[in-house]
């Protein structure tokens, strides 16, 4: 066969490969298909299994075969789109073990990577287990990957969006631990979703009538994280005008979820430590012990155990709040959840706008809301913000296209896209391997300067979590480069005449507020209350 150019439109780098194909479970995972974009869009989500594959035997697609079911359902569909066509695309083992052969036949219409396939293309398993997008007649994306023949429902009880292996591993593990009062630590990147699946866990456990609060460490100023935490007694600082408890008291016989407890400082360190072992606690200026009774659930994006060698976080800590550990899978490794996730987001924000019709066309000939090559981009972007990163730009797609017919990039989120373009996956026979592109590093607070700090920080409305994001860095080091800038401060170091005279002077407009003093909102509308102001 001839070689076929590789253009740069697709990143099959951003994925980890290195997936096992054996679930928690050692069940094995098998190829599947996973529909992310059809112009019928209450289907994206179904799949089906290419179980065949495995035994040697190709699997035949066309418009009219086979079926495509809902994960754990009984009834399915064929792909049913009169521009698809009859002729199949044919699935067959590849030359390597786990490789997988695409066989396009004549009019059969199918682009990998934005690219039409004029001959047979093979993938390779790591390219299979990082999940490639097919697109078909421009009418239909498709997701090939691996999945567990065993999954459920896409969506369920737990308030989770998916179908992939690694989110039904995350919801085994739910199931295991809820209902038992061992702490329990979750580890993911930012905008993974940690919050939900704390929040999963205390709704299923014993305690899930009780309070459930939900704290982020690396959003309190370290002088405060104490008091904020364990409460403080009248007088035991500055502005301690009155008993204060603290959010271990308020989630007292229920669940306390500490975000980024990376963070914690080292005082704060030692007191989670000894809570944790004789479930007691000393408020701030207190020398009688508060028994408490609190399930921790703590989440971090941070490697922790590299912070214990640099000797900045505890070790014993670490062993406490690891009761038991849940791993969240990025979103680049839950490629085939990404159109559902999509929909699942586009349909809040088109009810909002009164458009939620759009998802359930008259004229079934009609383009697409969602043009599968647009679709496409969107699997294969790298996700560093995950989720969260996922659900604003639907927000911004929607509400930059409301009105029109079908969606469309702006210049902006272009841009975004274009970030992630590399060589497409697959290759014909012969040809050389491909060069993956490495991964976007974080960058050093050192090389950020006081203009650049600024910029992100308005543009972000001063979210932190935003701007950290935006500048590729960890969400604390933002308060490092402020306490360093003789021109920026914290919402902490502005003074009760400033903060009362600011509110009445903007009508108590929080946003307002934190335009004109250029600080946190979060941390500023902490303050207003402190001061008895909201």
């Amino acid at each position: 066969m001839s070689s076929q150019p590789r253009p740069p439109a697709w990143d099959h780098s951003t994925a980890d490969v290195s997936r096992s194909p054996l679930t928690a479970e050692g069940s094995r995972l098998v190829p599947a298909l996973t529909l992310a974009a059809h112009p019928q869009a209450h289907r994206v989500g179904e799949r089906l299994l290419l179980e065949a594959l495995a035994a040697g035997r190709p699997v035949h697609l066309s418009r009219n075969e086979p079926d495509f079911l809902r994960p754990g359902g009984a009834l399915g569909l064929h792909l049913a789109d009169p521009f698809l066509s009859r002729k199949p695309l044919v699935f067959a083992p590849g030359a390597q073990e786990g490789g997988i052969r695409l066989e396009p036949s004549e009019g059969c219409r199918v682009a990998v990577g934005g690219e039409v396939l004029r001959e047979p293309w093979e993938l390779s398993a790591g390219e299979v287990a990082a999940g490639v997008p097919l697109e078909l007649a421009g009418r239909v994306l498709l997701v090939l990957h691996l999945a567990d023949p065993a999954a459920s429902e896409a969506e369920d009880g737990l308030g989770m969006v998916g179908s992939s292996a690694g989110l039904q591993r995350v919801r085994q593990h739910i199931t295991q631990v809820a209902d038992l009062d061992v702490p329990v630590l979750i580890r993911g990147e930012t905008g993974s979703g940690k919050e939900l699946i704390a929040q999963a866990i205390h709704r299923h456990s014993t305690r899930r009538d009780k309070p459930f609060v939900s704290v982020n460490l690396g959003a309190i100023p370290r002088e405060l994280a104490a008091a904020e935490l364990f409460g403080a007694r009248k007088g035991a600082f500055t502005g301690a005008v009155r008993d204060q408890p603290g959010f271990f008291q308020a989630a007292h016989e229920g669940t306390l979820f500490l975000d980024e407890v990376g963070e914690a400082p080292p005082e704060v360190q030692v007191m989670l430590l000894r809570v944790l072992e004789t479930g007691q606690l000393y408020p701030v200026g207190e020398r009688t012990p508060v028994t408490v009774d609190v399930r921790l659930v703590a989440a971090t994006d941070a490697h922790l155990e590299r912070q214990i060698q640099e000797g900045r976080f505890k070790e014993p800590l670490l062993h406490r709040l690891a009761g038991y550990s849940i791993r969240v899978p990025p979103l680049r490794e839950r490629r085939e959840d990404i159109g559902l996730l999509f929909h699942h987001f586009a349909r809040a924000e088109l009810e909002a706008l009164g458009e939620a019709w759009r998802l359930k066309p008259e004229e079934p000939l009609a383009e697409p809301w969602l043009p599968p090559a647009l679709a496409a981009r969107l699997v294969g972007h790298r996700w560093s913000g995950n989720i969260r990163e996922l659900r604003n730009m639907v927000r911004q797609l929607v509400i930059g296209n409301r009105g029109r017919p079908c969606l469309r990039l702006d210049a902006q989120l272009e841009q975004e896209l274009a970030l992630a373009k590399a060589s497409r996956p697959g290759r014909p026979a012969n040809a050389p391997p491909p060069v993956e592109a490495p991964a976007v590093p974080r960058r050093k607070p050192s090389e950020i300067s006081e203009a650049e700090l600024l910029a992100a920080l308005q543009e972000n409305d001063w979210d932190f979590q935003a701007a950290a994001d935006r500048l590729r860095i960890h969400r604390s080091s933002i308060y490092d480069l402020i306490d360093k800038s003789p021109n920026l401060r914290t919402a902490s170091e502005l003074s009760p005449e400033e903060i009362t005279r600011c509110f009445h002077e903007c009508q108590g407009d929080l946003d307002a507020m934190t335009r004109r003093l250029q600080v946190s909102k979060r941390a500023l509308g902490r303050r207003v209350k402190e001061l008895g102001l909201a």
